[in-house]
């Protein structure tokens, strides 16, 4: 089984920006003009896994909250400490986390439509 997480966005660039500038993650496929959506998916090659984000002329009717996360789990230190410095450098601020979890164990940020993203250091 694959899965796909596809979210619906009003700025396709800046979560294209978000996502593989901050994450490494690499843009594995994208479509134009499709039924009127464009769109893009992003993963890493060889997972099961996989992001889509859609833009088209209607805009989005969603809202995220504090508990609606991504949660990425770092396999070591390095990799937590690349991904730190990668929002640093992007000027991504971490943000309070509702779940003292998130708090205690990672990092969370904000992605361009306002949904959190954890980087969790590895446990």
């Amino acid at each position: 089984m694959k899965f796909r997480l596809a979210r619906h966005t009003t700025n396709l660039q800046a979560i294209i920006d978000f996502y593989t500038q901050n994450l490494g993650l690499e843009v594995l496929g994208s479509f134009e003009a499709h039924s009127n959506y464009d769109g893009v998916f992003l993963g890493k090659k060889g997972l099961d896994w996989h992001l889509e984000f859609t833009v088209s002329p209607e805009a989005p009717k969603h809202h995220s909250d504090e508990d609606d996360l991504l949660v990425f789990y770092t396999q070591n230190s390095n990799e937590f400490e690349r991904l730190k410095a990668n929002f640093d450098r992007h000027k991504q601020k971490p943000i309070a986390a509702k779940n003292p979890y998130w708090k205690e164990h990672g990092l969370t940020y904000l992605d361009p439509d306002g949904f959190r993203v954890v980087i969790v250091r590895p446990l």
